[in-house]
């Protein structure tokens, strides 16, 4: 029996192959581009059995004419041949569309206090067709649609089409277009429900840009969610308008907020050839308590640069904009030659308006480092303020155009607790600019300085002085190895050039980059700077090209650059991931 079975299996098996492979092939013919595709979209795929292939040859004309009719076609001349000796069959359908219907006249109006909403004339102004333009049923239909829509974001809960009639005269190859809305009257806020116990309401009441009686926007509502989504104070966030229980022009609006888990912790990986392989910890407490303070620790290993930061932040003002910030750290460095140990703690209140982040701050920094076999120690206490702007579009990790830009100054002085004297001030640019779809521009740049006395030069601590080199800043060049130099006679007697960084910074790069597909990117760049001295500037200069991969965390770059100031140099690999910005 088991034998027998079997032998039922694959006959079944192969004639089931037999019956089910298709049954019949189609070619269009006759028309081009979207008219065939369209065509082709409504037939669908080739029928597989022969019930298929009978309901599909019956069928075909019918459908020919409702694809083309909705291009605006209305008589097209259509053929359709069928060769039955072949197997699969084979029919070939050519169609001949004629002279299309095209506009005549236009009928758009709306009624009701949407009329004169400045969303609806812009929308009205855009009309996505025109007298002369031949009738596409899906363009239409579209700019309804956005009509609907447009009138539930804006609050007219009442609004209905209350004519829509597209008329054709095929024999005359006219359509009139009456289209009209009436939009009723703009309803407006209502009460806000929440869940008041998780935490204290005035930093939610501090993210509403909504007010009881304001008239409905949704997009009021989309950024009310996203900002409580983005104080991470909340597992989830769900703002909802309450359209079932509309009631005298009034929307209630309810919002609906999960408990975050008190603690998560995320463990990442990362190489680059300046800091090399490295591992993070990152501890976070989202929301400690009602009034919104939150912590995050972060510790990061790599040979060259481990480093730990605690951070704890008070909401000011707003949970977003106006942050206290207070934080304690300690780090191991290498800059250029010299090998540093700091720590430190700091005060920092951080402000958005926009696009713009402004804040203020007081640090302590105690740093240690060894030079010409002598151990210094220096500590500093060094107030400042920063700027600085961000604006992009396209996509996160790899945005089409953008531009960022950060300015930095702080100082120190003996009456305050400093070893030294200083004024330091520091900017960064990066621009990102789009040449056509496949081709773009970026461009880097760094400008530094610290004003201190001559006498002072050496206290000055490798971390607040400037180095240059590696694979964000001068490629060609190892990390860091670009900077002022000094002879140190080491123990057995013999004098060598050291790498002790410069009180001046000037670097800059210019990057083409094409894309072969959606994935895959080549570079070509040119970079030059030196990290320097007031008045020893020496330029350096590196060149090279790149392969870049986008990965969904920014691009993975793999490139090989030179340095062409130098006689003979060496080519260097250099390595990064990460987005632009």
């Amino acid at each position: 029996m088991f034998r027998i079975a079997s032998i039922f299996l694959l006959v079944l098996t192969f004639y089931s192959g037999l019956t089910y492979g298709s049954s019949l092939e189609y070619s269009v013919t006759g028309v081009r581009s979207e008219l065939r595709e369209n065509i082709e979209a409504w037939l669908g795929a080739a029928p597989e059995t022969p019930a298929e292939r009978s309901n599909f040859v019956a069928s075909v004309e019918g459908n020919v004419r409702q694809s083309v009719k909705a291009l605006g076609y209305y008589r097209p001349d259509i053929d359709i041949v069928i060769d039955k000796s072949s197997s699969p069959w084979s029919m070939i359908v050519a169609v001949t569309p004629n002279e299309p219907v095209r506009i005549t006249q236009i009928d758009v109006a709306i009624a009701g206090e949407a009329k004169d909403d400045p969303e609806f004339i812009a929308l009205l102004a855009s009309l996505p067709f025109a007298a002369g333009d031949i009738l596409h049923h899906g363009v239409y239909d579209g700019f309804k649609k956005q009509l609907i829509a447009l009138g539930q974001r804006r609050g007219y809960f009442d609004g209905v089409i209350s004519r829509n009639r597209v008329t054709v005269n095929a024999d005359q190859h006219s359509v009139n277009i009456t289209l009209h809305m009436s939009s009723g009257v703009r309803y407006r806020f209502g009460e806000v429900s929440m869940d008041e116990g998780l935490m204290d309401m005035r930093w939610v009441e501090s993210l509403m840009h909504i007010q009881p009686g304001d008239l409905f926007d949704m997009s009021a509502l989309q950024k009310l969610r996203s900002e409580l989504q983005q104080t991470r104070y909340f597992s989830s966030v769900s703002v909802r308008a309450e359209v079932e229980n509309l009631a005298n022009g009034l929307v209630p609006i309810s919002v609906t907020l999960a408990p975050v888990n008190r603690h998560s912790i995320e463990v990442g990986v990362g190489f680059s050839t300046d800091t090399q392989e490295r591992i993070s910890l990152t501890w976070r407490t989202p929301l400690i308590n009602r009034y919104g303070h939150s912590q995050e620790t972060r510790l990061e290993y790599s040979t060259i640069n481990p480093r730990g930061r605690f951070t704890y932040n008070i909401p000011l003002s707003h949970p977003l904009n106006d942050v206290l910030q207070l934080s304690a750290y300690l780090e191991d460095n290498e800059y250029g030659d010299l090998e540093s140990n700091q720590k430190g703690v700091r005060v920092r209140r951080e402000m958005r308006k926009g696009k713009w982040i402004a804040s203020y701050s007081a640090r302590t920094l105690d740093e240690s480092w060894e030079l010409q076999q002598v151990h210094r120690d220096n500590s500093y206490v060094l107030p400042g303020a920063s700027l600085s702007h961000k604006s992009r579009s396209g996509s996160l990790v790899d945005p089409e155009a953008g531009l960022h830009q950060a300015y930095y100054a702080e100082g120190g002085h003996e009456d305050i607790g400093s070893d030294i004297n200083l004024f330091r001030i520091y900017s960064n640019f990066r621009f990102v600019a789009p040449l056509s779809a496949r081709q773009r521009l970026v461009a880097r740049a760094e400008l530094g300085a610290v004003f201190i006395s001559s006498g002072d030069r050496g206290d000055l601590a490798p971390s607040l002085s400037f180095f240059a080199g590696g694979s964000q800043s001068i490629r060609g060049f190892s990390y860091q190895s670009i900077g002022n130099e000094v002879l140190v006679e080491g123990p057995d007697g013999v004098s060598r050039s050291v790498t002790v960084g410069g009180d001046r910074l000037v670097t800059a790069s210019l990057e083409y980059q094409y894309y072969v597909t959606d994935t895959w990117r080549g570079a070509l760049f040119a970079d030059a700077g030196d990290a320097f001295d007031e008045g020893d500037f020496d330029a350096k200069y590196g060149a090279g090209v790149g392969v870049h991969y986008m990965s969904p965390v920014g691009a993975i770059r793999l490139e090989l650059a030179r340095d062409i100031s130098e006689d003979s140099p060496s080519w260097r690999v250099h390595i990064n991931i990460g987005a632009e910005f």
